[in-house]
Order: C-alpha cells, then structure tokens, then sequence
C-alpha cells in the first residue's frame, strides 16, 4: 500500500497472523510427530523385546531337545544291555567254579578271559559299570539281599559281606540291583 507520500506501509497484522498461524500449525505438527515418534519408539521396543524373548525360546527349545535326544541315545542302549548282562553271568559262574574251571587247557581258559574281558571293556565304553558293593553299607533301593548272614560284629552288621550277583548301570543308572548277603545281628 501506497501512503500519499510515497510511503509504503507495511500492513504488519496480516502478515504476522500468518506467520503466527504457521508456527502455531508448525508446533501442533512438530508435537503430532513427537507423539508419533514416541509411539513408535514404545512399538518397536515391544516388537524388539518378543522378538528377543522368541528368539531366547527357541535357544532353550533347541537345548532341551538336544539334551532329550543325548538322553535317549544313552538309555536306548539299555535294552540290549540287559540282553548281555545274562552272558555276563554265564560268565561269571563259568569262573567261579574253580574245580571245573581248572581242568579246561589253559588256552582254552585264557582265550575265554580274553572275550570276556573285550566284552566287559566294550560296554564300559558305552558307559556301563559292574556294581559289586561289598563291604559297603545295605541300602535296599539300590541293593538286592538274598540272604541275612548272622554275624557278631556290630561293625559287619547292616554291611553287604558277599555279592552273589553283581549289579550293573548304564551311565549312571542302575540297569540291574546286585544280589548280596548281609551281616545282620540277632538281638
């Protein structure tokens, strides 16, 4: 606008209620993006924690299948253990009936330790054990008493004094308990 001086005059309100309104629209528009921005922030924080905890669940799913299949590999073999274990025993009352045992050719003798003890040594290797607990405390969840031997002692009392059969596990697990004699005082 033109004064009748030649004097241009600004109108100064116009222009500045739209520069007011423009920051005003500005600042609403900067605090809707904010509120966006936090909103977005708070999901990507929820979607990055379950994917953390998923992928945690996984892992310990992974894990525990990895240790369910280490365990059935170990005691899948429990079966034909139990298989061997009466050879075991055939064995073994092979060699305690010294008599007979004597009158075989040693050949014969030593060539039948040689295959047992390969077969004792192969299933150690799988992780059986013979369990033979003489001497130590009777304990009936792991043992097996077939007879009471009486005794004076107090010390032999309660105490396995003979293992008529050996017991055998299986890495750690007991496949068959032994069959022993206890000292046992008469009161």
């Amino acid at each position: 606008m033109k004064d009748e001086n030649d004097d241009i005059i600004l109108d100064t309100d116009s222009d500045l209620d739209d520069s007011v309104v423009a920051d005003e629209h500005q600042g609403d528009t900067i605090k809707k993006l904010r509120e966006n921005l936090k909103k977005a922030e708070a999901e990507a924080k929820e979607y990055l924690l379950g994917w953390q905890r998923a992928k945690a669940d996984f892992i310990n799913i992974r894990k525990r299948d990895e240790e369910a299949k280490q365990e059935f590999v170990k005691f899948s073999k429990e079966e034909i253990v139990s298989d061997l274990i009466p050879v075991l025993d055939s064995f073994d009352l092979a060699f305690r009936n010294k008599e007979s045992w004597e009158m075989l050719p040693k050949d014969w003798r030593t060539g039948m330790e040689s295959i047992y003890n390969q077969l004792l040594s192969a299933l150690s290797s799988h992780g059986v054990q013979k369990i033979i607990p003489t001497g130590e405390k009777f304990d009936p969840k792991l043992h097996e008493a077939v007879e009471m031997v009486p005794v004076s002692d107090d010390e032999e009392d309660g105490k396995i004094l003979e293992v008529t059969q050996p017991g055998y596990s299986l890495v750690g697990k007991e496949v068959r308990s032994p069959k022993v004699k206890v000292g046992h005082i008469d009161k």
